[in-house]
């Protein structure tokens, strides 16, 4: 599918959260909906970019089987911080792209000593279904030109690297590491090639 193939759906709305004032709207692209927030003008300059997939269990039951709920709200904070930025929620990605169903006989796996990747394979499944067409066609519907972008996803950043928007820098997203957490990150750091500093990022115990 073509990046200029999509619809932006009116109007923006005014979001407010514990870290600030937002606007949001919704966004669709291949018959899914997408939510874009967004603050200050990001027509203009270099603007703070986090594309964030869809994630149940962490971003809203802030399950400590994976990092996707700090992740999301570090981003807000750091955009909020810097009064300008995009946040772009991917639907459809819940569990690297395989859906929640799916994510859920994964986790039962899991509870058995597998690692994240061996369990999305021993359900016959990719390690990582996403892709980020619909990401590169919002931000270039907002007029988004150059970007730091807050990942530690490899494949992410290649993504974007391969269309029109201009990486300036890759924004480091480290979070708290909770003892539950850590082999899944370990994980996605040796197996999957996350940019992950996990020996200078401090366990917390207590989140």
């Amino acid at each position: 599918m073509k990046y200029e193939e999509h619809t932006l759906t009116p109007p923006w709305v005014h979001l407010p959260t514990r870290y600030g004032q937002f606007r949001a709207r919704t966004y669709e692209f291949a018959g899914q909906e997408h939510v874009v927030l967004i603050m200050g003008d990001v027509s203009e300059g270099v603007v703070m970019v986090r594309i964030h997939s869809e994630c149940l269990t962490g971003d809203v039951f802030h399950s400590l089987r994976c990092d996707c709920g700090q992740q999301l709200e570090h981003a807000m904070e750091k955009i909020v911080e810097l009064e300008k930025g995009v946040i772009i929620y991917l639907r459809g990605h819940e569990g690297r792209g395989i859906g929640l169903k799916q994510k859920l006989a994964a986790y039962s796996l899991q509870d058995q000593g597998m690692d994240t990747v061996d369990a999305n394979l021993s359900l016959g499944l990719p390690v990582d279904a996403r892709n980020y067409d619909a990401a590169v066609a919002i931000l270039q519907a907002l007029q988004v030109k150059e970007i730091d972008l807050l990942t530690n996803n490899p494949e992410k950043l290649a993504s974007l690297e391969n269309s029109t928007i201009v990486i300036r820098h890759r924004v480091s997203l480290q979070t708290k590491i909770h003892p539950i957490t850590k082999r899944y990150l370990q994980t996605k750091r040796d197996r999957m090639g996350h940019l992950l500093e996990m020996e200078s990022n401090r366990t917390d115990p207590k989140k």
